[in-house]
């Protein structure tokens, strides 16, 4: 007796999605092997960015050890592995870890391949995640969130909509990001009710021509 054929789609892999953004150059290309789109790139992005995250591992005594959570290309963390104490880069793409690690070599630098939402993460003092978990399913966020409570400090950066929006409109995974569903990520609320001590946002950009808003913020989780 045949077996009936299933139908039904199943969600495409996170992993797949990603590979395929590189491989297909999906987020534009600089003529290098890979490139992880203008939010890594643009200088009106990049350069705040960079300035408060530096302000902020500056305020410690002691430096913090840092996982970056979704590292993609490297173009912005390389900017801040100085002011760490030890700076672990996380992407799900093999091939683009294995790029990193013969482009950018450092004695407290280490760079891992992972399914943030499926493996077990690196062991640090802070959390980034930046423009990373807007790509995710809200069950794919809901694994990685329940991760970050062993962190102290947890620095998020989402893109969403200006003004007032419903939140955490659910999407497949690498399938876009919510901004086209005129929503976007807040932990704090349903269904995630992310537990913080604080929540102080950092930045927040809005360029002419562009979509939304980016905003970073810093949750102190314990």
């Amino acid at each position: 007796m045949m077996k009936k054929e299933n139908k039904t789609k199943k969600p495409w892999p996170t992993k797949d999605a990603m590979e395929q953004v590189y491989e297909k150059k999906l987020w534009g290309t600089d003529n290098s092997d890979f490139y992880s789109g203008l939010g890594s790139h643009h200088p009106e992005i990049v350069s705040p960015y960079i300035e408060v995250l530096t302000s902020f591992l500056n305020s410690f005594k002691d430096p913090l050890t840092l996982c970056d959570l979704g590292c993609g290309d490297f173009n912005v963390g390389k900017q801040l592995v100085k002011y760490t104490q030890k700076y672990m880069a996380v992407d799900i793409v093999p091939s683009l870890i294995a790029c990193n690690k013969e482009k950018f070599k450092e004695d407290h630098l280490e760079f891992y391949t992972l399914d943030i939402a499926k493996d077990d993460l690196p062991q640090g003092d802070c959390a980034l995640l930046r423009q990373v978990l807007q790509h995710l399913s809200n069950a794919e966020v809901q694994r990685v969130l329940s991760k970050l409570t062993n962190f102290k400090y947890v620095i998020l950066t989402e893109h969403v909509p200006e003004g007032d929006f419903t939140p955490n409109k659910d999407i497949i995974s690498g399938q876009g990001i919510r901004l086209k569903k005129k929503s976007g990520l807040n932990v704090l609320a349903a269904p995630f009710n992310f537990k913080v001590i604080e929540e102080k946002q950092l930045l927040s950009i809005h360029l002419p021509n562009f979509k939304g808003v980016i905003v970073t913020t810093l949750y102190s989780v314990f």
